[in-house]
């Protein structure tokens, strides 16, 4: 029952955050539900050997755009994740995915008086057996092509997974550490 309160109370303070004009701090779901249909993004993600390690399903909904990630052969521990500005994944250190998916001009970290990066997401917690199987909801996203805010834009996104956990707070990333896993956001 607290759980369902806890739910009901955060989920309406993302509904009047959303509503109001304000940004949304993105969700980790409690349980990881598959999320499919016509608009989905497949996303492959690669460690630093170039190896397919997951992917991750992305889906526009009503709450903003869900990320199914499903992984293994990770180091167990909680990680940052976050959506970079550039559809590229050269590995071994993924440089090549730009800096945070940043389209408000914001500063990093969801506990910074200057707002939020939209490509900023929740720590994840890698499992003891190096899987991960998460949804997170990312309100301050889309997938509608042309819009300012859109993981489709000319160049893509990627979704990137960082060695360390995300503070919340230190700019620009977090003190998340290196790249350990990338994947491209593309409409194709």
């Amino acid at each position: 029952m607290k759980k369902l309160w806890f739910l009901l109370l955060v989920t309406g303070m993302m509904m009047g955050a959303c509503g109001s004009g304000e940004e949304a701090i993105p969700q980790v779901d409690e349980e990881a539900i598959p999320v499919s249909g016509q608009a989905d993004v497949h996303v492959k993600m690669m460690n630093t050997e170039e190896k397919e390690v997951g992917k991750a399903t992305l889906k526009e909904t009503e709450e903003g755009v869900k990320i199914h990630l499903q992984a293994e052969g990770l180091e167990p521990g909680t990680k940052a994740i976050h959506i970079h500005e550039t559809g590229v994944c050269e590995a071994p250190d993924f440089q090549s995915a730009g800096g945070h998916f940043n389209p408000g001009g914001k500063e990093h970290g969801f506990q910074n008086p200057k707002g939020f990066h939209a490509g900023d997401l929740p720590n994840i917690e890698i499992e003891e057996d190096g899987t991960i199987n998460v949804v997170i909801t990312a309100p301050n996203l889309t997938l509608k092509q042309g819009e300012k805010n859109s993981l489709l834009d000319e160049d893509g996104s990627a979704l990137v997974i960082h060695e360390k956990a995300d503070d919340y707070k230190t700019d620009p990333a977090g003190n998340a550490g290196d790249r350990i896993v990338c994947g491209v956001i593309s409409g194709e």
